[in-house]
């Protein structure tokens, strides 16, 4: 299991342990078993709307298949989760070009970070890739990712601290369509003062890039620390709320952390995980695959 690695921590091994209990210790399935797993879901961090919609598919699935041994469930539950978590078409990072990736999330939640494992992924994979350093109001973010530029061999544009972001992204934009650069990925702000100062914020930023560059492409990603739990959720509620996020990088999905937010939140909000953070090193951002990870809750 290439996402929690071949020993179960955290999430997945509690999770598995516990339902495996209420399976093993079950001749068959009965709504006394079905209504313990229920209360393992909701006390798993996966929350009560996600879980009620979980188990209402797992019935429907159990009964429809004419599932009857207990263990057999195991796997059951696996697909729904899968089949809850997979949206289709919208789960890739799009392969146009020229693209734009406006990159958000609160600060501390790793999101330069995220910005720079990606743009080192687009960029092994044979992508020509420019960061736009437009968090302009966190002291050190543009050094910040400056460095990871230098790291990556990707070029930054950058401006003074407190300047104007969508002014970063306007001459980002300008040096991106000079350079012929394929993927351009913004830094943008790291802060929720209020939803409405963070949606005029993105709202500009997306005038810009639809006047001056309104034949690229575009994605809006939340970076989202999935050690944070339900915290997690509700930025996730007022981020979408100020922007059209089309997919969420969960970082620091290691084993170790509260994996039930990405069931809730794919849920909840829509929104597709696209990436997930695993580790340190730049390699350690992977595409994230629905089947294998609900798969590694049961080691299915």
């Amino acid at each position: 299991m290439a996402i929690i690695g071949e020993k179960k921590k955290g999430f997945f091994g509690r999770l598995s342990e516990r339902i495996g209990d209420v399976i093993m210790a079950r001749p068959s399935i009965d709504e006394d078993m079905l209504d313990e797993l229920e209360e393992i879901l909701i006390t798993s961090d996966i929350g009560m709307d996600t879980t009620v919609n979980i188990m209402e598919r797992l019935r429907e699935k159990i009964k429809t298949e004419r599932i009857s041994e207990p263990e057999a469930v195991k796997g059951a539950l696996a697909e729904v989760i899968a089949g809850i978590m997979d949206k289709g078409e919208r789960q890739a990072l799009t392969e146009e070009t020229p693209l734009v990736i406006l990159v958000t999330g609160i600060n501390g939640g790793g999101k330069t970070t995220s910005i720079a494992k990606l743009g080192y992924r687009l960029k092994s994979r044979g992508k020509t890739v420019m960061f736009a350093a437009a968090d302009t109001f966190r002291a050190a973010a543009a050094e910040q990712l400056s460095l990871w530029g230098e790291r990556t061999g990707i070029p930054v544009v950058r401006h003074a601290e407190g300047a104007d972001p969508s002014a970063v992204i306007f001459d980002a934009i300008q040096s991106a369509k000079a350079r012929g650069i394929d993927v351009l990925i913004c830094d943008t702000a790291g802060r929720l003062q209020t939803s409405k100062n963070l949606m005029k914020e993105l709202e500009k930023m997306n005038r810009v890039i639809s006047r001056e560059y309104g034949e690229a492409a575009r994605e809006t990603l939340l970076v989202l620390d999935a050690t944070t739990g339900k915290n997690a959720i509700s930025q996730a509620k007022e981020f979408n709320e100020a922007a059209e996020i089309t997919g969420i990088i969960l970082t620091k999905l290691d084993g170790t952390a509260r994996g039930g937010i990405a069931v809730t939140v794919t849920d909840e909000f829509d929104i597709p995980i696209k990436f997930i953070g695993v580790g340190e090193k730049m390699e350690d951002l992977k595409v994230f695959d629905p089947e294998e990870f609900a798969g590694g809750i049961f080691d299915e």
